[in-house]
């Protein structure tokens, strides 16, 4: 996979099918590989935030979750073929751990939503092996559940808690826990249990699922995508200022 920098940040460009062989190949293999997706709000506080930037920066995989990092990575000149979505990533490695035989387990979420994603995913998937789940409330003791992810035997960990946590929580414990391959998934088990709705696909073709979310929870979400797409588009735009006066200044040399 070909690696870019936008806005500071490493990202591999990749479509759905070359990430998932080269997971397939590493958890075979037992090679670790830490996997983060990047969108808009995540490169927005990475300036910001030195603890979640070194753990995106820690990663092997870095694709490009929101459309809005595709749309933006192209307008700086980068041939991005497509999104990696996170929800979607995790749908295609279940179904390569079934067919491999490979074990994952399930940790974030209320207790009701992992137990529910486990029975859904079991049912789209017979043959997945699921080594265990846990809720994501188990930061009282994080060396403690470390130690249970390792003892079920897991190949693929996945963890559904919000960011920066996931990020830092993985980036943290790394070597301790006796998985082949992890990955954060943010909200992707409500969606899978069926208790938040996803946006139509084509609103997430358009680079609008931001909107879809704004419009499902108004209260809680336009100020934090106001700020966040303000500020990447600035960016972008400053960055896009620097590259045409780069270009400018090597013809006049």
């Amino acid at each position: 996979m070909q690696r870019i920098e936008v806005l500071g940040c490493p990202m591999d460009v990749a479509s759905m099918g070359e990430t998932v062989d080269v997971i397939r190949s590493a958890v075979a293999t037992g090679h670790f590989t830490q996997h983060v997706v990047v969108n808009v709000a995540k490169l927005v506080h990475m300036r910001s935030d030195a603890q979640l930037n070194e753990s995106v920066h820690s990663c092997d995989i870095i694709n490009i979750d929101g459309m809005g990092v595709v749309l933006g990575a192209r307008f700086l000149g980068y041939p991005v073929p497509e999104r990696v979505a996170g929800v979607d990533l995790f749908y295609e490695l279940l179904a390569m751990s079934a067919a491999n035989g490979f074990s994952v387990y399930l940790l974030g979420a209320k207790e009701d939503v992992v137990a529910a994603t486990a029975a859904k995913v079991q049912a789209l998937y017979p043959g997945l092996r699921i080594a265990g789940y846990h809720s994501g409330y188990f930061w009282d003791d994080e060396a403690a559940m470390v130690e249970k992810i390792r003892a079920s035997g897991a190949q693929l960990l996945f963890v559904a808690i919000t960011s920066p946590k996931k990020e830092n929580f993985i980036n943290h414990w790394r070597d301790q826990l006796g998985v082949a391959f992890v990955m954060g998934v943010g909200g992707t088990f409500d969606v899978v249990a069926g208790r938040v709705r996803r946006a139509p696909k084509w609103v997430q073709n358009h680079g609008l699922e931001w909107l879809y979310r704004v419009i499902q929870e108004p209260g809680r979400m336009w100020k934090r995508y106001l700020t966040t797409n303000s500020q990447f588009a600035w960016l972008l735009l400053k960055e896009k200022i620097a590259q045409l006066l780069g270009k400018h200044r090597r013809i006049d040399l």
